[in-house]
């Protein structure tokens, strides 16, 4: 890829790009901590360029590279929103299908049944689920500083569920809800009668070519540290299709370019497979939901706001050692992907700082 670079060096991570993105990518590097690894992927019109500093793992001094693989958080909720659109496109569900249909009848969240949760609902957090799931705390809180959702399995997940309260009427608010979006995932896992990880490499990593896109560890794993200890990699057993994807810089690199040029993607045909999959991301960023104080829009999962720009289209996550930010500017034709292995906070504003880069890059 034109401009990939993956420098040995802490305090240089733009020796062959040009002077004009390192001068504008510079604060992006700043508003990290200087002892993470951290990987930026920019798409400008036909130029694509990788730029990555520090150590996928310290105690060997590998340093992080275009094929690093970085926990990605809520990042992974576009993805589950891709799949969604997907499987819609293909007639197996359907936006305003109810959550009932595809959930054991003893696993259903009590809400109004005249008005029942809805998978778009799900997609476009306005299903009145609180944030996290019912239960959650007790096995969470002890781990809360490494690994704090590992144990918390499906079948905890499944009797939580007639336990969680609803908030007003599904569809009538937006409050962020990964429960919500995990729930999602495990909607769609149940209507293919496959796992979500399966399905989401069958429908949509697969056919992108997203080859280290996965909710494993794998190769090349970046390693996350807190106050300078190893910690676990992040697991979500109950909900991976929240935030428990892992991806690198060169695959989020290609989902992002599908986003911005659908009818170039070069997606195999078998079975109208392509045809689902280039409708679904036309589908994703089509504003579904507004907020009435700010004004700013909901597609299916990712955020939409109106700029001098045009429209950026974004989500970020983070881990407990991870902050990731994903965006696109369609009329720019202008992407961006930002990953580190430290947390968003106060003093580090990096995935905020990621957004204000777009922005610029799309100016």
């Amino acid at each position: 890829m034109g401009g990939q670079t993956t420098p040995p060096s802490l305090s240089e991570p733009f020796p062959t790009i040009s002077p004009e993105l390192a001068r504008l990518l510079r604060p992006l590097f700043s508003s990290a901590s200087p002892n993470c690894g951290i990987a930026v992927a920019v798409i400008r019109g036909t130029e694509r360029t990788v730029a990555c500093r520090g150590y996928s793992d310290r105690a060997v001094e590998r340093p992080v590279r275009a094929d690093t693989r970085f926990e990605l958080g809520s990042v992974t909720k576009t993805f589950t929103a891709l799949l969604l659109a997907e499987m819609v496109a293909r007639g197996e569900v359907r936006y305003d299908d109810p959550i009932d249909r595809y959930l054991p009848a003893d696993a259903v969240p009590g809400y109004p049944h005249d008005r029942p949760i809805t998978l778009l609902h799900l997609a476009t957090h306005t299903s009145g689920l609180p944030r996290l799931p019912v239960g959650l705390a007790p096995t969470a809180v002890p781990r809360w500083f490494t690994n704090p959702y590992a144990t918390f399995s499906a079948a905890h997940l499944l009797r939580a569920l007639p336990r969680t309260p609803v908030r007003g009427m599904p569809g009538a608010q937006v409050r962020y809800s990964s429960l919500g979006c995990g729930l999602l995932g495990l909607v769609l896992e149940n209507a293919a009668d496959l796992r979500y990880e399966e399905l989401l490499a069958s429908r949509v990593c697969g056919p992108l070519g997203l080859v280290d896109t996965s909710c494993g560890p794998g190769r090349e794993a970046l390693t996350g540290y807190r106050r300078g200890r190893r910690v676990p990699s992040f697991r979500l057993p109950a909900l991976p299709g929240a935030a428990a994807l892992r991806s690198t810089a060169d695959d989020m690199l290609r989902f992002l370019q599908a986003h911005l040029a659908v009818d170039a993607v070069p997606i195999p045909e078998q079975t109208g497979a392509g045809a689902a999959l280039r409708a679904a991301l036309r589908d994703v960023s089509k504003p579904r939901v507004e907020h009435r104080r700010t004004g700013a829009r909901i597609c299916l999962i990712w955020n939409q706001r109106l700029s001098a720009e045009g429209d950026l289209v974004f989500q970020s996550g983070s881990t407990r050692s991870f902050s990731a930010f994903a965006g696109f500017n369609p009329a720019a034709q202008v992407g961006l992907v930002a990953m580190a292995s430290t947390l968003p906070g106060l003093r580090r504003r990096f995935t905020q700082t990621a957004y204000e880069m777009l922005r610029r890059l799309s100016g």
